[in-house]
């Protein structure tokens, strides 16, 4: 269960209560927003995802002052993360103000050609983009980029599949707001095509991550096994997209 909480609305909320005070009320406006995922998890976790939106991981039964208490302790965490990833996000800016193209884990010069054709050429160093409007340019490179992505995943899904004997019933190519990857309870693939952008080792392990899930619908150590099993240095790749997934998003 997902919800958005504006600290304006915590402030409202423990006025009401009678439990806030100046200290409190200092920490909170140090936070502007944050999302509550709840789950039968055990613990009160925080990240920072790739637009340094705060997301807070919660027991079903952490009460909402619970939560906020929790928060206001990372304050500083909070505050290092955020600031660490909207740098990233600046600088990752910066590059595609360059005419840069990410391709495959690598960025590569970008030239951009007004033509009544529209079409992509990679030459292995540098990308042409014809485009016949100002704003078809990023509908042109997303087009190339999910083909070329359909064009190399789904057969490494197939090879996967066919290898560890994982029974698939489709797969689907799509963009995905949060998701690089999941597994329907029909064992139907979808695959992030923004994932082209990433080193295929990347590309790879979110293949076998989903495969695994026709065996296991969940993430006990029993999937983890197998995951490891099929690819055992699958927790670099984990972290490239924890590092890098932000850069992936740019084109939506």
């Amino acid at each position: 269960m997902e919800r958005e909480i504006t600290m304006d609305e915590d402030v409202r909320k423990c006025k009401k209560m009678g439990r806030l005070n100046l200290a409190s009320i200092k920490n909170i406006n140090k936070v502007t927003a944050y999302k509550i995922i709840r789950s039968n998890r055990k613990t009160l976790c925080l990240s920072v995802d790739e637009n340094a939106k705060l997301i807070v991981r919660a027991p079903n039964r952490a009460s909402d002052k619970q939560i906020r208490e929790f928060v206001s302790i990372k304050e500083s965490w909070i505050n290092k993360k955020q600031r660490l990833m909207r740098d990233r996000l600046a600088e990752y800016e910066s590059h595609i103000s360059l005419q840069q193209c990410l391709y495959l884990g690598k960025l590569y010069p970008l030239k951009l050609i007004p033509s009544q054709v529209e079409k992509i050429t990679f030459n292995g160093s540098d990308f042409t983009v014809s485009y016949s409007a100002e704003e078809r340019k990023k509908l042109t490179l997303n087009s190339w980029y999910k083909q070329r992505f359909i064009d190399i995943a789904k057969p490494r899904v197939n090879y996967y599949a066919k290898k560890y004997n994982l029974a698939i019933n489709r797969v689907n190519v799509k963009a995905q707001k949060t998701l690089w990857g999941s597994c329907s309870s029909k064992n139907n693939i979808n695959l992030n095509y923004q994932l082209i952008m990433a080193p295929i080792e990347v590309i790879d392990y979110v293949i076998v991550h989903e495969l695994v899930h026709t065996l296991h619908k969940n993430h006990s150590p029993r999937f983890w096994q197998e995951v490891s099993s099929i690819m055992p240095k699958y927790k670099a790749s984990i972290n490239w997209l924890k590092e890098n997934g932000y850069k992936l998003k740019q084109l939506n």
